[in-house]
């Protein structure tokens, strides 16, 4: 792959990541992700990010630094907005074909290079506004956003071109083959990598989507022109719509989130299970949409990115020796760590001997701002009076749903 031209003097160079890997060890990639490291040449040359050093992948990087043509040894800058080993493991190798280069990042990023790489030579701190001016045209500067997702984290600005690279901010999954910016795609492909874009939301910013509001309107002076993310698309004829997307999926947090519903269930031997059809024809009957995740043949990545979205949401999962079944308890303690707040929420499920399920739920769930409607709660097998009540709950739950998003 060659090194993808943004405009004069400024290159992407995409590495992509295959779907065999799971991002960050626990998320899938059906599709896989992008890494995407930047190029800006004036006078002098900086380099923004670098690559993870996995899987061959800082061979294929290289080729891209061939392709502009630039050797390793000639890049004066080098400037890190993240730490993360994502895109940065492959730098102790890099530093040694150019010791000499010169390091820009934050304070506490320097703190997180000498833990995680062994350098500390030629570091230069940069605070919020400070520029650097690479001569011919081109003068970065840079705006510390902390917390999008990491705390050392800023984002990097080129001045004359109005090109934001923004870090892990305005990200999504997908690989790019071919297809680079956002004027390049089909309209299933737009639809494509926002929804992507909402799944990486979900797993990667959602609890920092206080810092996300923020950094947004942080930025809001700035004349972008051009979002060039550390994964996914390049937004240039259009950077407002993942702008937008993203100040959106943040606002879900607080609610209220889209007026929809996402039914999670598990059960065990089939007793929890007779009550789902019930549960969706009922918010179907409010006019809602539904979404549908048996667990645990879903992974939690989908689900987040479904129950982040949806303002209602609604639980199926029987009891488990004295407890909930557990992996349902997987997927609660997820939500807590994303922080999936303020939801209007239905459980149902099968007590089995002793019931237990719904104790837990309500300790698990205790921090997150959800407003339950009564549950739906048998012992052994339901009764035509359970799936009857599934129908009625379903459908209170719906016009709860539809109130709240409403005000």
């Amino acid at each position: 792959m060659n090194a993808v031209k943004i405009t004069e003097g400024i290159y992407c160079l995409p590495v992509n990541l295959e779907s065999y890997q799971l991002f960050e060890g626990m998320w899938p990639m059906p599709n896989g992700i992008s890494i995407n490291s930047y190029v800006v040449q004036g006078e002098k040359t900086a380099l923004i990010d670098l690559i993870e050093d996995v899987s061959g992948k800082p061979a294929d990087f290289e080729s891209e630094l061939e392709s502009i043509p630039l050797d390793p040894k000639n890049i004066d800058y080098l400037i890190i907005n993240h730490m993360e080993p994502d895109h940065t493991s492959w730098l102790p190798v890099f530093h040694k074909k150019n010791p000499d280069i010169a390091i820009y990042l934050t304070a506490k990023a320097a703190g997180l290079l000498k833990s995680f790489c062994g350098i500390d030579n030629n570091i230069h701190i940069v605070k919020d506004g400070d520029t650097l001016d690479l001569g011919g045209g081109k003068v970065l500067s840079f705006h510390e956003t902390p917390n999008i997702h990491w705390p050392e984290t800023m984002m990097t600005f080129e001045q004359n071109s109005g090109i934001l690279f923004s870090c892990d901010a305005f990200g999504s999954y997908g690989t790019l083959n071919g297809v680079y910016f956002d004027d390049q795609l089909s309209t299933q492909q737009h639809a494509f990598f926002i929804d992507e874009a909402l799944r990486y939301y979900a797993n990667i910013v959602a609890s920092f989507s206080t810092f996300v509001t923020k950094g947004i309107q942080k930025l809001a002076d700035l004349e972008i022109k051009i979002i060039a993310p550390s994964h996914g698309i390049i937004w240039r004829e259009n950077p407002q719509a993942i702008i937008d997307s993203y100040s959106r999926f943040a606002t879900y947090q607080n609610g209220p989130a889209e007026a929809e519903v996402t039914v999670i269930w598990s059960s065990m031997y089939g007793n929890t299970e007779k009550l789902v059809n019930n549960i969706v024809q009922g918010v179907r009957a409010e006019g809602l949409p539904v979404h549908v995740h048996r667990v645990p043949d879903e992974h939690v990545g989908t689900i987040l990115a479904s129950a982040w979205k949806s303002a209602g949401l609604i639980l199926g999962m029987p009891t488990y020796e004295y407890e909930m079944f557990p992996p349902m308890a997987w997927v609660l303690d997820m939500f807590r760590r994303k922080k999936v707040w303020n939801k209007k929420v239905l459980r149902f499920g099968s007590a089995g001997w002793s019931g237990g399920a719904q104790r837990e739920l309500n300790t698990l769930t205790e921090k997150l701002k959800w407003e339950f409607i009564e549950p739906i709660e048998w012992m052994g097998a339901p009764t035509q009076a359970d799936l009857d009540l599934a129908m009625k709950q379903s459908q209170a739950l719906a016009r709860k749903v539809k109130e709240y998003c409403s005000q």
